[in-house]
């Protein structure tokens, strides 16, 4: 992914296609953009936050330090134990984009974001990481993003914005809807 390769888990081939097509228009910029998961949430008095993250398949480029390489018990698909890219994400405003396919289109979703530090050390959770805040706020963006047909695998980006996916779309003649 760090050189550009699209990369969709578990056969998502429009995560894949969605995620080559963004590195492409983030050429020459330095924030990073990589493949994601919804991987859990995270409730507390300050605020609801999203938890990205992926087994093995986080781009080091959205990394805030040098990555870890570390070997970690898989405990499914009856494998070794794999090495994984352990880091948190840079900090920054950016976006979680997700393709679906309706039939006969496809739509484009974006939903703004804004990675925030992640304070906890998380030794039970040892691979790539971001903890996004979305807005508008946590309760309308998921109620959008179900109705509008989000994935849990998305693309995320601290290079690009909304406006470069809508004008994206507008070219390729895709359905766009911002959250």
């Amino acid at each position: 992914m760090n050189k550009g390769y699209g990369f969709g888990a578990e056969g998502d081939w429009k995560t894949a296609a969605l995620l080559r097509t963004m590195k492409v228009m983030a050429f020459d910029q330095d924030r990073g953009t990589s493949f994601m998961e919804d991987y859990t949430y995270h409730f507390e008095n300050k605020g609801i936050f999203v938890l990205g993250s992926h087994m093995l398949e986080i781009c080091p480029s959205i990394s805030d330090s040098q990555p870890r390489c570390e070997i970690h018990p898989l405990s499914i698909g009856n494998r070794e134990d794999p090495v994984r890219l352990v880091f948190n994400a840079k900090t920054g405003k950016g976006i979680n984009v997700s393709m679906v396919d309706m039939g006969d289109k496809f739509r484009i979703l974006v939903n703004e974001v804004e990675s925030v530090k992640i304070k906890n050390k998380l030794p039970r959770l040892p691979v790539a990481r971001v903890l996004l805040k979305v807005f508008p706020n946590f309760k309308d963006a998921t109620k959008s993003w179900m109705l509008a047909g989000g994935s849990h695998h998305t693309v995320f980006s601290l290079d690009l914005n909304y406006s470069h996916l809508k004008d994206f779309c507008e070219m390729a003649k895709v359905e766009y809807i911002r959250i």
